[in-house]
């Protein structure tokens, strides 16, 4: 496990965070952005690791809205107040349905006691409201660009997996910050696909990724992957994904016994920082997803 946080990839590029939660700091000559912002058990340490580095983000870009990679929000937006709060298209509108902000509540309560489980204390409770977007926010939608100063970053607008989903390019050091539009990370083993919305979409997105042959991949989960492990990576979650895919429309069993064999397959290891219930409900959508888009 790394915990030699943070990593620097470039002089402009610097990994924060932990090994399971890792968001991405750009750095320009005239500002900076913060690309996710984590869970709200990585606050503290994420910005004692920005106050480090002398670095105070001029932008803090939520990726999507899953409780994993937004309840660092409201914290950070308290240590960051000048920062702007970026986000895709209907990201807002997800955070204020009922059953999102209790699933988010519940998860982060969830994780702030596996963080602790593993020797990686919090120091803050977990959130006990829902996620709020500052009145400053803005809405990146696709090729929008936001210009740090020497250095650029655009926005990818990804499908399949959550609403609201971004990808960010930084061209300059040919830099892709995936977040879950490629699947879960688990390092040496491979990817767990989450088509969570649709199949189709989300991989229509991947080729997408592909083909911009990134040298620098940024998953939101157990670190990056550089060069040729970068373009192995994206192989294998391609290959996964059309194979779970072919997997789950051909199983003759009913749909509950499919999701309980992919969740007894990968409910392991890095995954267990989440809720059973959460990844339960994230293999029955896997089942869901194939079978609509057949």
């Amino acid at each position: 496990m790394k915990t030699d946080f943070p990593i620097v990839l470039t002089e402009n590029l610097i990994v924060l965070g932990n090994y399971y939660f890792n968001l991405y700091l750009v750095k320009g000559k005239n500002g900076s952005a913060l690309i996710e912002t984590g869970v709200s058990g990585t606050v503290d340490r994420v910005t004692e690791q920005l106050e480090s580095l002398d670095v105070y983000p001029s932008y803090l870009i939520v990726t999507h809205p899953h409780a994993d990679h937004i309840t660092g929000l409201d914290g950070l937006v308290k240590k960051f107040p000048n920062a702007v709060v970026a986000t895709g298209d209907g990201a807002e509108k997800f955070l204020s349905h009922p059953k999102a902000i209790e699933a988010m509540l519940y998860e982060d309560r969830f994780i702030t006691e596996m963080l602790k489980a593993n020797r990686m204390f919090p120091g803050r409770a977990p959130i006990e409201t829902g996620i709020k977007l500052p009145e400053n926010s803005v809405v990146l939608k696709q090729n929008d660009e936001i210009d740090l100063g020497g250095i650029i970053i655009r926005c990818i607008e990804v499908k399949g997996h959550s609403p609201a989903h971004i990808s960010i390019h930084i061209p300059d050091i040919n830099a892709l910050i995936v977040s879950d539009s490629v699947g879960f990370h688990f390092p040496g083993r491979g990817f767990l696909p989450l088509f969570l919305t649709n199949y189709q979409s989300y991989l229509k997105s991947l080729n997408q990724i592909i083909s911009m042959k990134p040298e620098i991949m940024g998953p939101g989960h157990q670190c990056p992957l550089t060069g040729k492990d970068a373009e192995k990576a994206l192989k294998v979650s391609h290959e996964t994904t059309l194979n779970l895919y072919s997997r789950i429309m051909n199983e003759n069993k009913p749909p509950d016994e499919i999701a309980d064999d992919i969740f007894n397959e990968y409910y392991k290891d890095e995954f267990r920082i989440y809720s059973e219930s959460n990844i339960m409900n994230c293999c029955k959508l896997l089942v869901r997803r194939s079978m609509e888009s057949a």
